[in-house]
């Protein structure tokens, strides 16, 4: 294997293995995943939001909106109310115990790439979404869905 190789797959294991033990500290700490604090934190406005906004926010499908909402939900983390003009529209919102997981949540990886990354010069930002990008095509990844945690710049500015 050459050099640029290998130095290229040390970086990429250097990433997972920062998103790995994020994951791990977030779960021990507060019950949560990374999807699901993301999920929480598009709540935290004190407004309340559909899963559809939810789904369009963290860039992921229905389907997987739907089953953090209900994850959430069993833990107790998030509320429902049905619309009171479209009995169809599900409002959401957050729960005290939900608030309280958002307050004691560390700040994670996607919070300290954030606060660098908004420091980089556009064309800086522009030349590393390629490189990054590149690299998923290069792994066969296709599936939006697996990594639209890190999609949503609103999610992560709201901090």
């Amino acid at each position: 294997m050459e050099d640029r190789t290998k130095l290229a797959l040390t970086a990429m294991r250097k990433i997972l293995r920062s998103t790995e033990l994020n994951s791990k500290r977030l779960m021990r700490e507060t019950g949560l995943t990374p999807s699901q604090l993301i999920f929480m934190q598009l709540l935290d406005d004190e407004r309340e939001q559909t899963a559809g906004f939810i789904a369009a926010s963290m860039g992921i499908t229905q389907a997987t909106t739907t089953a953090l909402l209900q994850k959430l939900e069993a833990n107790g983390m998030i509320q429902r109310r049905k619309g009171e003009s479209d009995r169809r529209q599900v409002w959401l919102s957050l729960t005290e115990a939900g608030k309280k997981a958002l307050t004691i949540a560390p700040d994670g990886v996607h919070a300290l790439f954030h606060e660098q990354f908004i420091a980089l010069a556009d064309w800086e930002q522009s030349m590393l979404i390629a490189s990054l990008e590149r690299v998923a095509a290069m792994l066969g990844n296709h599936d939006k869905d697996v990594a639209a945690v890190l999609d949503s710049s609103e999610v992560l500015s709201a901090d």
